[in-house]
């Protein structure tokens, strides 16, 4: 009879450890890796067999253009630049602008820079540009010369708006890159007119906010975070 309950006893233990491995997690690299140095103890060389198993990927973050790094930094350059300009009392020639992309503009009315309806420099106006190229020139940032014109027609000048503007933005470009203030494949020069104004047309003080020249800057990189920089043998003028 003893025989009949030991046998009974057995059994139960039999199906709680079967229970217990049932439940159990099993890593198969390891278990492989167990079985195979079994094999190889008793000198049975077999191929092991595969295991499938995967590495979980988790996913990457999205990528924005402007990642809070990067605006973090056109935040502390904006003020670097903002209380070197105020320190050096140009604040009235050159106005600061910040956008919410990242960009920094530095504003500089026509009549500093050029004579009415001319396209070349003023030689006056040359120690302020000296001084916003050394301003720039320290920090990783792009820079983008926009030249932009009022609405009015200039009977003086054979030349349209977008022609004035674009040949203001070339001669600042040639400027910096003639006189080694900025390397050239860290600028672009582009020509707007009076497309993008920034006050009324119809009074004179509109017209003269809208004459200007805007130094945009950018941080040194692209979308991805690479660098941007374009082959200093192709000139743009």
């Amino acid at each position: 009879m003893w025989m009949v309950t030991y046998s009974d006893l057995v059994t139960l233990l039999l199906t709680f450890f079967v229970l217990l491995l049932s439940m159990a997690s099993l890593d198969p690299i390891k278990f492989t890796q167990a079985s195979n140095s079994l094999r190889d103890a008793f000198g049975m060389h077999v191929q092991p067999a595969h295991t499938d198993f995967a590495i979980p990927v988790l996913p990457s973050p999205p990528v924005t253009k402007f990642s809070p790094m990067q605006q973090q930094m056109t935040v502390k350059m904006y003020r670097k630049i903002k209380t070197r300009i105020e320190a050096d009392a140009t604040a009235d020639d050159v106005e600061m602008v910040q956008q919410d992309d990242g960009t920094i503009i530095l504003r500089v009315k026509d009549s500093i820079l050029f004579a009415p309806g001319e396209t070349q420099i003023s030689p006056e106006s040359f120690p302020l540009l000296r001084y916003i190229a050394d301003t720039i020139r320290p920090l990783p940032l792009r820079l983008r010369i926009e030249g932009h014109t009022d609405a009015q027609t200039d009977s003086r000048s054979d030349l349209g708006k977008w022609d004035i503007s674009m040949a203001r933005a070339v001669s600042v470009m040639r400027f910096f890159k003639k006189g080694d203030h900025m390397p050239l494949e860290r600028m672009a020069a582009a020509g707007y007119g009076a497309m993008k104004p920034l006050a009324t047309n119809t009074t004179e003080a509109g017209r003269t906010r809208n004459r200007r020249v805007d130094f945009v800057l950018r941080a040194d990189t692209d979308g991805n975070g690479r660098s941007s920089n374009t082959n200093s043998s192709d000139i743009p003028f």
